[in-house]
């Protein structure tokens, strides 16, 4: 009788490889904007309350300076981080994309578990020739997206998925 083991029975059938394509480099230039507008708001209201009260409070001073602070770290120093971790992959098997700052996040989607293949573009992606994709699948995780393609990799990406989809069996689930 053979000895209990516990090394695995079965071999892996392929190798994971690192996701290897950037997002698009103008996309440094959408997150600072974004991020910019939402910070100009919020900026607007603490130099408001800093303006109208006299006597101004010590902490109406302090909350202004701690906008100003805090608004260096998501307009100025995390795009470029961002653009450097960032990845997506699309092989003949499945969808890769790899994101996060602080806490990396690796999704894998199976090209046979994939449902829908969805696109989007607002109004400042727009402006910067900009496109998400979002690959729907049947995983409890929810769908990968990949964020800030060129708009024509977007679109000859979509055309791509829903044809090696589409020639699939089987209804994704």
């Amino acid at each position: 009788m053979p000895e209990p083991t516990t090394e695995p029975t079965t071999q892996p059938t392929a190798v994971l490889r690192e996701p290897t394509n950037l997002v698009s480099p103008r996309a440094v230039s959408y997150w600072r904007l974004s991020s910019g507008v939402g910070t100009g708001v919020a900026w607007i209201a603490v130099a408001l309350t800093w303006f109208l009260w006299d006597p101004r409070p010590w902490w109406a001073s302090a909350l202004l300076l701690l906008a100003a602070v805090a608004a260096v770290v998501p307009t100025v120093v995390m795009p470029p981080v961002r653009y450097r971790i960032h990845r997506w992959d699309v092989t003949d098997v499945a969808v890769h994309t790899r994101s996060g700052w602080i806490t990396r996040e690796e999704r894998i989607a199976p090209l046979s578990r994939v449902q829908t293949v969805d696109s989007t573009q607002g109004a400042l992606m727009r402006l910067y020739g900009l496109r998400s994709l979002t690959v729907t699948t049947a995983s409890a995780a929810g769908p990968i997206t990949i964020d800030c393609l060129d708009a024509d990799v977007a679109t000859d990406l979509v055309a791509h998925l829903t044809a090696v989809t589409g020639a699939e069996r089987g209804d994704a689930t």
